[in-house]
């Protein structure tokens, strides 16, 4: 595509800074970003030297403020807008009258105050059905975001994507609202399907990892995988964040006994999920579960180091059977910060800062848009703006 006009856009509740992954390359310049969390902003910084890092509330009209005059100034034409979705996921507590849900408010006040030309709003699909308190009424967040907008604004006719559906190795389903300023009398539409890529096709040349387990001596640990440390140096002269994750001792054995696609509560009794106790662990069954080779991974979430939860844990392959004739699978772990990375569609390259904890990378990851997929929308706009 020849780049006629770049464009300039502000991303709100940036997180790290995900969805903007590959903006740069295809003609679109962030000039400004916010986001709250200390934490966050450093690591955005980190990333993107380059752009205009507001931290702080956007509820607070300082920062409001703020947002307002870096946009006037460089002549924001786009904004990003993607609020905090842990009151709606299914993931999270799902309280519907979470404060971070009407978060939203404020992204729709400075979109009013901006008036840029296009406005990507992005959360997840319940969104559509969550109901917020506005003017002592109480609404669905769209009917509220066209309440105010729509005067002003032409809507895509369609909200729900899926990021499986264009090349991104996970599904993940979002409702995204596209907006155009009515003055430019189009409307943006999502782009045509580009097909799936599967585990095997994304993940199944990385080199295999045993897990580390953490709750054991070491000398039992490689009882258990004496090809532990030379699998581990394979992964890392692979990427630096192909490295085991840590488990204990008794997930482990019993994911090594669970084959592909299946969950460890089928196992045979000896080998189920079991508390450290003893008993017997009950829930739901897409927990404790491997992955399939031949689909999309399942959404990463905020929880991806974590076995209990829901379809975390690698495929593995069948590589024999134990002393009594059960079959054992490789890779009984969650999957690598490099794998999710993969997974994400985030470059493979990622720039990660030093001394950044495993457990916040995979929250991040896990609360972030695919880039690649903020990519082919973007892509359609760019298409339009260069016409």
């Amino acid at each position: 595509m020849i780049i006629n006009h770049r464009i300039k856009a502000i991303s709100l509740f940036a997180n790290v800074g995900i969805a903007e992954a590959y903006l740069d390359e295809i003609g679109i310049d962030v000039v400004a970003a916010n986001e709250i969390d200390p934490k966050r902003t450093a690591f955005y910084r980190y990333i993107y030297p380059n752009v205009n890092m507001i931290e702080g509330d956007i509820a607070d009209e300082q920062i409001k403020n703020e947002i307002v005059s870096v946009a006037k100034v460089k002549g924001v034409e786009l904004i990003l807008a993607t609020p905090p979705c842990q009151g709606m996921s299914t993931a999270g507590k799902k309280d519907k009258w979470d404060a971070r849900n009407t978060l939203i408010r404020h992204a729709i006040d400075l979109v009013k105050r901006i008036k840029p030309k296009y406005v990507f709003l992005e959360n997840v699909p319940q969104q559509l059905t969550t109901k917020i308190k506005y003017k002592n009424k109480i609404m669905f967040i769209p009917e509220y975001v066209k309440t105010e907008l729509e005067s002003e604004y032409i809507f895509n006719d369609n909200n729900i994507i899926e990021a499986a559906d264009y090349g991104v190795p996970q599904y993940r389903e979002r409702a995204i609202m596209l907006l155009v300023r009515r003055d430019m009398g189009r409307m943006w539409k999502f782009p045509a399907k580009t097909g799936i890529v599967t585990m095997e096709e994304a993940l199944g040349n990385l080199p295999s990892l045993d897990p580390e387990i953490y709750d054991v001596p070491y000398e039992k640990m490689i009882e258990l995988f004496p090809e532990y440390e030379k699998k581990r140096k394979a992964g890392l002269e692979v990427s630096p964040w192909h490295y085991p994750p840590k488990h204990i001792y008794r997930q482990v054995v019993s994911m090594m006994h669970t084959p592909t696609g299946q969950t460890a509560f089928d196992n045979i009794e000896k080998y189920q999920p079991r508390k450290k106790n003893g008993e017997l662990v009950t829930g739901f069954r897409n927990t404790y579960k491997r992955q399939y080779w031949n689909r999309p991974g399942t959404t990463v979430t905020m929880y991806s180091r974590e076995i209990s939860s829901q379809g975390n844990v690698h495929p593995g392959r069948l590589i024999g059977t134990d002393s009594e004739g059960v079959d054992i699978y490789s890779d009984a772990r969650v999957m690598s910060i490099y794998e999710l990375m993969i997974m994400t569609s985030l470059p493979k390259d990622w720039n990660i800062p030093k001394g950044v904890s495993d457990h916040f990378i995979r929250c991040v990851i896990g609360e972030g848009i695919p880039p690649l997929l903020v990519k082919k929308i973007m892509e359609v706009l760019l298409e339009m703006e260069n016409e």
